[in-house]
């Protein structure tokens, strides 16, 4: 368990941005002058992007669970 915080810990420290953008979109936004278009087409791509991985996550999760739960019910029931 502390080593998984500890990987999460670093992945929060140590981001790097990221632009996620497709070679159209790009191409459109950097005609743009000021580049306030393309920090925002950037936040919305990416905050598209937290959901699948949540979604994921979630599945993962209550997988972990119901093992988890699983096992508890085994040993208990062996005793």
């Amino acid at each position: 368990m502390k080593r998984i915080l500890a990987i999460t810990v670093v992945f929060i420290l140590f981001n790097l941005p990221a632009e996620a953008q497709c070679a159209m979109c790009r191409a459109v936004l950097e005609s743009d002058t000021d580049g306030g278009m393309a920090a925002g087409i950037n936040n919305g791509i990416v905050y598209l992007m937290i959901f699948p991985y949540l979604l994921v996550g979630g599945v993962v999760f209550a997988v972990y669970r119901t093992i988890k739960k699983a096992k508890q019910n085994k040993k208990t029931s062996s005793q």
